[in-house]
């Protein structure tokens, strides 16, 4: 399975590019993971270029708004997705300052929220990755993650 993130614009913060590179370079051997940016602006032309990027693949859109999941609930989401058939990618898709437009998350195959907090798009992409990273450990049954 495919597994591709696409973020408007590109990581400025040294928090976000130090980890988006270490949990990158940890997703390696988990398969095929790969993080695309696109032009950042406003909220209609960032939502239109993620839709553009996103056609084909299954669109996992995060917003605040969305459905709250435990990682445990992530990970059995994540197996369903991939059973069912034509799926080939899932693609993650975070919006820039002013989020998604309602056409985007309407189109979305799931609306995900990682927190009901407001996010910073570029730490939402950490805990993103962090979480995609958390999943892969615990559905091959490495100790990463602990359930409380």
């Amino acid at each position: 399975m495919h597994i591709r993130v696409l973020v408007a614009g590109k990581p400025s913060l040294a928090y976000a590019k130090s980890g988006v590179e270490e949990y990158l370079k940890r997703l390696q051997r988990f398969g095929d993971h790969k993080l695309e940016m696109v032009k950042a602006g406003s909220s209609a032309d960032v939502s239109a270029r993620l839709s553009e990027r996103s056609a084909g693949s299954y669109r996992i859109v995060l917003d605040e708004r969305g459905e709250l999941l435990s990682t445990s609930q992530l990970a059995k989401r994540m197996e369903t997705i991939e059973r069912r058939e034509g799926v080939k990618e899932i693609t993650y898709l975070i919006g820039a300052a002013d989020g998604h437009t309602e056409e985007l998350r309407k189109s979305a195959d799931l609306v995900l929220s990682l927190s009901p907090l407001t996010l910073q798009h570029e730490l939402a992409l950490v805990v993103l990755l962090e979480q995609i990273y958390r999943v892969a450990t615990l559905r091959r049954g490495e100790p990463y993650h602990r359930e409380a």
